[in-house]
């Protein structure tokens, strides 16, 4: 039986290797439960899980991230206050830093849907009606990940890189609300080296309520995936 519940859990400012390390129990849980249920003739219920955070300046590299895109040493790491990490989601290097809203959905999506494309477009789904909501008309761009500002100046709002295992999901997305942009000119971002990145402050050009931004995305992911937020 599908269970469709998911436990809230926002971790407010948090750093990220803390982060990382909560996300790894929670989702070694529930693949522990779907390996010990190929064997049981009994069937454990998985839970879900949707994790909110923000985290101190720091920059991660994907499995598929070229260190190359990283544009300062350590040196400059240490000026900045930023850390750094290699980790093991897809995608290549990214910022997360104040201002920013990092979302870590936990899903067994054998308890939803079993197709990691249509996962990701949800998720950016939600993000374009959260953006939307605040009178800002994002989208996509074809072959790439994540929600943009589609228009004779490409630039992304929101970056996506996702890990999954037995059909459970870690990582998530990151989206710029209040975000310190200078801190993207540090790295290539996601590898490209083309296109801009902005923020809620930066479109509408004022500081923009991060909780609002949250209860938005939350609510709009609790109605694509039908979520029953608990």
């Amino acid at each position: 039986m599908k269970n469709k519940q998911v436990e809230f859990i926002n971790l407010g400012l948090i750093d990220y290797k803390e982060a990382w390390d909560f996300q790894e129990e929670y989702f070694k849980k529930v693949v522990d439960i779907k390996i010990r249920n190929r064997t049981n003739e009994t069937q454990e219920t998985t839970p879900n899980y949707l994790i909110f955070c923000q985290h101190p300046h720091v920059y991660t590299l994907g499995k598929s991230g070229k260190m190359e895109n990283l544009l300062v040493d350590e040196a400059g790491l240490d000026e900045k206050e930023a850390s750094f990490y290699k980790i093991n989601r897809g995608g290549d290097i990214t910022y997360h830093g104040p201002g920013q809203l990092v979302v870590y959905p936990i899903l067994d999506l054998d308890n939803f849907f079993t197709d990691i494309h249509k996962y990701m477009r949800f998720l950016e789904e939600a993000v374009i009606q959260t953006c939307a909501d605040f009178g800002i008309k994002a989208g996509r761009i074809d072959g790439l990940t994540g929600v943009w500002i589609n228009d004779d100046n490409p630039r992304k709002l929101c970056a996506m890189g996702v890990k999954s295992s037995r059909w459970v999901t870690m990582h998530g997305l990151a989206l710029n609300v209040n975000t310190d942009l200078s801190y993207f000119s540090n790295i290539v971002p996601c590898g490209i080296d083309d296109k801009a990145v902005t923020s809620f402050e930066n479109e509408l050009k004022i500081p923009i309520n991060q909780q609002d931004v949250a209860e938005k995305l939350k609510n709009h992911l609790a109605n694509l995936f039908e979520m029953e937020l608990i």
